[in-house]
């Protein structure tokens, strides 16, 4: 697990419901029962600040860190998807946009990770797909360098669902649920502290998750086979993770305030 990777986990799933903010100290007693040294968690701070998800602010006196409006905006749109409350209804069409990329390979890499990540595909050359409008798409494209068009098509014939690797999904999807329970012991075995020990099985949880947000652009019910394991997947994700996470709650909130 990469610091940066771990700092994210950590604002969306723990610190975004307490002002988004924590202590230099704190981010470091909260990374270090997932294995991220303190001279790693500060070298991805700084990063995260160049790259404008983190803010340096002062909290009872000591150095800490908030998350910028840009990561907040990121992080919640990755809690709605990682916690969905309901199920977005499906209208029919299909949402297109047709971008005009950066002109420099690493942007171009970047806006592709991006305009994945937000659950599009793309459909042909610079031509990307999906099911539905995704709110974050302007900010993408203006963090990216890029523009587009956009436009909804009622009918699309081929149905685009090829545009994804539903094969490769589907894939590991079972192999997250073979893991999961394996996964679960070790970390509830690898911690003296009950508290820390449901918060290191809980983060490891989630980020194992999380990585589906860059795979699953989310594809409505009516469009995928009655046996896809990812409903499945995601009934044992929720059940462990709100198991665990009265514990979990209790040892941020002792890192925070010790």
């Amino acid at each position: 697990m990469h610091a940066r990777s771990a700092l994210f986990d950590l604002y969306g799933d723990h610190l975004r419901g307490r002002d988004g903010q924590a202590k230099v100290a704190a981010l470091v007693r909260l990374l270090a029962p997932v294995g991220i040294a303190a001279p790693a968690v500060r070298t991805a701070i700084s990063r995260m600040m160049t790259q404008g998800w983190l803010e340096q602010v002062t909290i009872d006196g000591a150095r800490g860190y908030r998350a910028t409006a840009q990561a907040t905006r990121r992080l919640d749109e990755a809690a709605g998807r990682i916690y969905p409350s309901t199920k977005h209804a499906w209208d029919g069409t299909w949402h297109l946009a047709l971008v005009a990329p950066p002109t420099h390979r690493a942007g171009r890499t970047r806006l592709r990770a991006d305009l994945g990540y937000l659950g599009y595909a793309e459909l042909g050359d610079n031509v990307w797909v999906s099911p539905f409008e995704r709110r974050e798409l302007a900010s993408v494209l203006t963090r990216d360098a890029a523009t587009a068009h956009t436009a909804r098509a009622v009918e699309v014939d081929p149905l685009p669902t090829s545009a994804w690797d539903l094969d490769a999904l589907r894939t590991a999807y079972d192999a997250w649920q073979r893991s999961a329970p394996d996964l679960l012991r070790h970390h509830l075995g690898a911690h003296a502290d009950p508290d820390e020990a449901a918060f290191a099985a809980r983060f490891h949880l989630v980020h194992e998750w999380r990585k589906f947000l860059f795979a699953d652009p989310g594809l409505p019910d009516e469009l995928l086979p009655p046996d896809w394991p990812g409903r499945r997947a995601a009934e044992v994700f929720a059940a462990e993770a709100e198991r665990l996470r009265q514990e979990a709650d209790r040892f941020v909130q002792r890192c925070l305030t010790s």
